[in-house]
């Protein structure tokens, strides 16, 4: 950790990795995606537009309700595998998820 005057900023040693978890729904739009996790981690989608979106996995794993500007959803993913999901209010919305 680095104290910068008043602002605290985290930074990674060496050989530590990220585990960012968070989708962020924003201008119709998945972001990150790919995003790629470890075994085990619970990933985050939050909705950061003016209009509600979902998030669906391809094979029903998964299923939120409809997210309003800014609620979230979120989920653990267990086991390694690639994992497809989109916003079944706008098909064209579509994301990846790869565990490892």
């Amino acid at each position: 950790m680095v104290v910068l005057g008043a602002i605290e900023v985290n930074v990674p040693s060496v050989g530590q990795t990220s585990n960012a978890t968070q989708i962020e729904v924003k201008d119709f739009t998945f972001a990150p995606t790919p995003l790629t996790v470890k075994a085990g981690s619970t990933v985050t989608w939050t909705n950061k537009d003016d209009e509600p979106h979902t998030v669906v996995s391809d094979t029903g794993l998964f299923r939120s309700g409809g997210m309003d500007t800014n609620e979230s959803f979120s989920y653990k993913f267990d086991k390694p595998g690639t994992y497809r999901f989109t916003c079944s209010i706008h098909p064209r919305m579509v994301g990846t998820i790869v565990v490892q």
